[in-house]
């Protein structure tokens, strides 16, 4: 079978042909019924006509037409029940390709991708898909099947009043062309417009706090109200042109009716034609009436499902920059060894993060690294990750270059902690047993005690069940601090990384955590990113990064000797120190 991002709509139908073809058997016998129920209506009424017909024979007639009609209707049941049930069973796969697809991309697609936009494409646009799938199916079906039966008994009744409905499809056609290009165009334009209006409130909810922090509410809320009149304007412009493709349709067959009321009736006053004759060539056009008016409906439901899934195909084609490829070593289940950066160069929007850097971390050493805001200190931990690639250069784990290790096998050997940490919907306990197998309360109370998490816990109504809100809005920033900490030690990472994890917490907390992370990072090679001396000071060793290059290294003792950047922040945090003490 094809990867699901390779998959196209047509493969997701034909994964379930044998529904498909049980589906339109359905819409073929409910159809055939309801053409063959017209000939018991020209049997009777001729008989009628003729006069030689009894009683029993009109009851017969009378219990056959109820017949058909209640095999038809069941047979119309199930074709719905079948192919609609099919639009959703198929709206569930693409859903579940699209998350698992999502979740193998990586920082440089988020980057550039807006999350509103990716939840109307999950949202909208997948629903247009889904009923593109399952009334497509089953309206082109039934329309189709219809118009070949229907013309082919309305032509061998009578061959001119045939040619005057046919001769409205052409003109039904045209009237289509023209407006279906529009069409597209009009829902293109909606459907990015709302996935603006999905964008704007996804952040205006994530940044609640800060809205009002700042009291622009109702600054916010004039906006949103601008950007829906900007959507209701694009929609009532896509109705402007949705609109007329019913009445012209009810039009054109009401026009088409009249003729066959003109013609018809001539050729039976005539006798050329005999009136149950007339009458089945009417029940025929009053069975094509709802194919006809549904026509349009059919094709604008096909137009918008194709549009939207073309939008949704944007995601399912994206390939991650980083992925396992030809390079891969699948050997490889195990990591250890030295971190070794070799010449990396790291180019972002424009800028180097990077700059021609070397660096050896050895296996079981505790590396520090400091230095201004936007020196590339992220970054640097993140290549080991591989959460980005350098642009240039080579990164090392145990001698191997890590696009030759497995990723699933790579990150399942680093923990890391960062700054801003996302906490996720859920309890306690499940958030910091997040990179485990399956929860793990054992290695969580740990964990948390290494972090000096569990007094807090403790106070907790609910303790490690504690139910958290979006993103731990319920825990300070030192709490969530502490439980992205609990999170990358309960995995226990050969790579520990702790990026300024502990600018939230109070010094004496520090300190305490400190002492209780040695001799975890002791069985482990760790790397600590921090602007506190107090944080690094224990460190094996400790780098200065400045524009992207190593400036200073050695040991706190050996930095603080020197003139630099390490020396200047120790000054300056010991004066604070003794002026908080003073006051």
């Amino acid at each position: 079978m094809d990867e699901p991002h390779k998959r196209s709509l047509a493969d997701y139908v034909r994964a379930h042909s044998s529904r498909v073809a049980m589906g339109v058997g359905m819409v073929c016998a409910s159809v055939l019924i309801s053409v063959f129920t017209p000939f018991i209506t020209r049997f009777a009424i001729d008989d009628l006509v003729d006069g030689g017909v009894r009683w029993s024979a009109i009851l017969l007639y009378a219990c056959a037409y109820m017949a058909a009609a209640l095999c038809s209707a069941w047979f119309a049941l199930w074709m719905r029940k079948i192919l609609l049930a099919l639009g959703h069973q198929i709206e569930y796969e693409i859903r579940r390709d699209i998350f698992a697809h999502l979740t193998r991309l990586d920082y440089y697609f988020y980057s550039r991708e807006r999350t509103g936009d990716l939840m109307t494409k999950m949202t909208s646009d997948l629903n247009a898909v889904r009923e593109f799938v399952g009334q497509g199916i089953l309206q082109g079906a039934r329309t189709s099947i219809g118009f070949v039966l229907a013309f082919g008994i309305m032509f061998a009744i009578n061959v001119r009043m045939a040619l005057v409905m046919l001769f409205l499809l052409p003109t039904t056609s045209l009237l289509f062309f023209l407006l279906l290009r529009v069409i597209r165009k009009r829902y293109e334009e909606t459907q990015e417009q709302f996935s603006v209006i999905s964008n704007f409130s996804q952040e205006s909810f994530a940044g609640i706090r800060t809205i009002r922090g700042y009291g622009i509410e109702d600054r916010q809320t004039d906006f949103f109200a601008r950007l829906n009149e900007q959507y209701i304007n694009l929609k009532m412009a896509l109705s402007r042109v949705e609109r007329p493709l019913w009445p012209a349709m009810s039009m054109l067959f009401s026009f088409g009716v009249v003729l066959i009321l003109w013609i018809g009736g001539r050729q039976v006053v005539a006798g050329d034609l005999s009136v149950g004759e007339f009458v089945q060539f009417m029940q025929y056009l009053f069975i094509m009436q709802w194919p006809m008016l549904a026509l349009g409906w059919t094709i604008n439901l096909l137009q918008r499902g194709l549009t939207s899934w073309k939008r949704i195909q944007s995601i399912l084609e994206a390939e991650p920059a980083i992925r396992d490829d030809g390079q891969t070593d699948a050997s490889v289940t195990e990591l250890g060894g030295d971190i070794v950066f070799e010449n990396i160069r790291l180019d972002m929007g424009g800028v180097k993060a990077l700059d021609g850097l070397d660096l050896a971390v050895r296996q079981g050493e505790t590396l520090g690294i400091t230095g201004p805001t936007g020196s590339g200190k992220t970054v640097l931990v993140w290549l080991i990750a591989r959460l980005i690639e350098p642009t240039a250069g080579r990164v090392l784990i145990g001698g191997r270059d890590v696009r030759t290790i497995p990723l699933q096998v790579l990150r399942r050997f680093v923990g890391i902690a960062p700054q801003e940490a996302f906490l996720f919907s859920d309890t306690l306990a499940n958030n910091i047993a997040f990179g485990l197998e399956e929860t793990d309360l054992e290695k969580v109370f740990i964990a948390a005690e290494v972090a000096e998490l569990s007094p807090d816990i403790e106070t907790f109504p609910k303790r490690y069940e504690t139910l958290l809100g979006e993103r731990g809005v319920t825990l300070s920033g030192g709490q969530r601090q502490r439980t992205a900490i609990s999170r990358a030690i309960a995995r226990n990472p050969e790579i520990l990384i702790l990026d300024d994890v502990f600018s939230a917490i109070d010094t004496q907390t520090e300190a305490n955590i400190q002492a209780r992370l040695r001799p975890v990072m002791t069985a482990r090679t760790s790397l600590i990113i921090s602007h506190r001396v107090s944080t690094l000071r224990h460190a094996d060793r400790i780098i200065v990064l400045e524009n992207g290059r190593i400036t200073q290294q050695g040991t706190h003792r050996e930095l603080v000797e020197q003139p630099g950047y390490y020396r200047e922040l120790d000054e300056v945090q010991r004066l604070q120190a003794r002026l908080e003490t003073a006051s």
